[in-house]
C-alpha cells in the first residue's frame, strides 16, 4: 500500500515518469517480463525487458462480477514470445500480472491487472493474447454432477490414486513416431493391451518437454509392435530417443476404479443411479409386483 501511495503523490505532481509492465508465467513455470520504457525494469524478481514489442490495449474493469478483460499486442521474437512456442500451446492458460511503474524509481508502483491468458491470435509475425481477469473462474459451472460416471481425473485431489507407485506408469525413449500423434515400440509386454487407453502421455525431453496428450487407443498390431494412439498429435516436434512418462489410463467406470486401481472407495461417480427404463416405468395389474427378486 506504501508504494501505491508514493505513486499517487507521484502521479499528482502532473510530471510523471511512469510506464507499464507485464509479467507473464507460463504453466512450466517459465516467467518473462515487458515493458513499455525505452530501458529495461527490475523488481519483484524479474527483469522486464524494454524493446520487446509489447504493448497493452485498454483495460476494462468493473465493481461486479464481469470478466475484467484487456489484450496484450506483440511482436513474435526469438529472444521474447517465438512462434514455436504459442503453436505448442505453453502460453495456454498462463497467469499475467500489469503494474503501472515509476520507472524513476521501480518501488512506486501500483498493480493493474491480474489474470490469465485466453485465446491467442498471431498472423505477419506479430500476435494478439486476450486476457482474462481473475472473476473468469467465477464464470465456469462447479459442484458435483449426478451421473455414473467417475467426475474425478486419475490422480487428482478427489481420486486420490497415486499413479506414482508401481505398475500405473512406465518410462521410456520414442523408438517409433507418425505424425506426432502414433507412438510404437517393441515392448511393454509388462503391460496387457489397452492398459493405457484413456491415459496420458507427457513428454519429459526434446523440443516438446512438458507437453501432454490423452490416449485414445492402446493395442498391439499384426506384427507384434505395442501402439499408442493420442486423440491430438503433441503440439510440438517429438523425435525417437526422446523420453515420454506413460500414465496407466481410466474408464470412469466403477468396476475399472474397484478391480484395476483399488480406489472404490475414492470413487467420484453414483454407479447404483436408477436407469431410463426405471425413470419410465409404470404400475400394471398383472405379474408380481411384490418387489423381490423373480425366481
Amino acid at each position: 500500500m506504501a508504494f501505491q501511495d508514493a505513486l499517487r503523490t507521484h502521479l499528482e505532481t502532473g510530471l510523471t515518469t511512469v510506464a507499464r509492465a507485464w509479467g507473464i508465467t507460463r504453466a512450466d513455470g517459465e516467467a518473462f517480463g515487458f515493458t513499455d520504457h525505452d530501458r529495461d525494469l527490475t523488481f519483484e524478481g524479474l527483469t522486464f525487458r524494454a524493446q520487446s514489442g509489447l504493448s497493452a490495449g485498454a483495460l476494462e474493469q468493473s465493481s461486479g462480477l464481469s470478466i475484467d478483460n484487456t489484450e496484450a499486442l506483440g511482436v513474435l521474437s526469438d529472444l521474447s514470445i517465438r512462434e514455436e512456442d504459442i503453436d505448442a500451446g505453453r502460453y495456454d492458460g498462463a497467469q499475467v500480472v500489469a503494474w503501472l511503474v515509476n520507472w524513476a524509481d521501480v518501488r512506486e508502483r501500483s498493480l493493474l491487472f491480474r489474470g490469465g491468458i485466453g485465446e491467442i491470435r498471431r498472423s505477419g509475425g506479430a500476435f494478439r493474447a486476450e486476457l482474462r481477469g481473475l472473476s473468469e473462474a467465477l464464470n465456469q459451472p462447479m459442484g458435483r454432477v449426478y451421473q455414473k460416471p467417475c467426475t474425478a481425473v486419475l490422480g487428482d485431489a478427489q481420486c486420490r490414486f497415486d499413479t506414482a507407485q508401481g505398475g500405473y506408469f512406465a518410462r521410456l525413449d520414442v523408438a517409433e513416431l507418425e505424425d506426432n500423434r502414433i507412438f510404437r515400440w517393441v515392448g511393454l509386454g509388462d503391460f496387457e493391451p489397452g492398459w493405457f487407453t484413456n491415459g496420458f502421455t507427457t513428454i519429459e525431453t526434446g523440443a516438446a518437454q512438458g507437453l501432454s496428450g490423452t490416449v485414445k487407443r492402446d493395442y498391439v498390431d499384426g506384427e507384434g509392435r505395442r501402439i499408442l494412439e493420442l486423440w491430438e498429435p503433441i503440439r510440438a516436434a517429438v523425435q525417437p530417443g526422446d523420453r515420454v512418462h506413460l500414465v496407466a489410463g481410466c474408464d470412469k467406470r466403477f468396476e475399472t476404479c474397484r478391480l484395476k486401481f483399488s480406489n472404490a472407495l475414492n470413487f467420484q461417480g453414483f454407479p447404483d443411479i436408477p436407469g431410463e427404463d426405471w425413470l419410465t416405468s409404470y404400475p400394471v395389474r398383472a405379474g408380481d409386483n411384490s418387489g423381490g427378486s423373480r425366481r
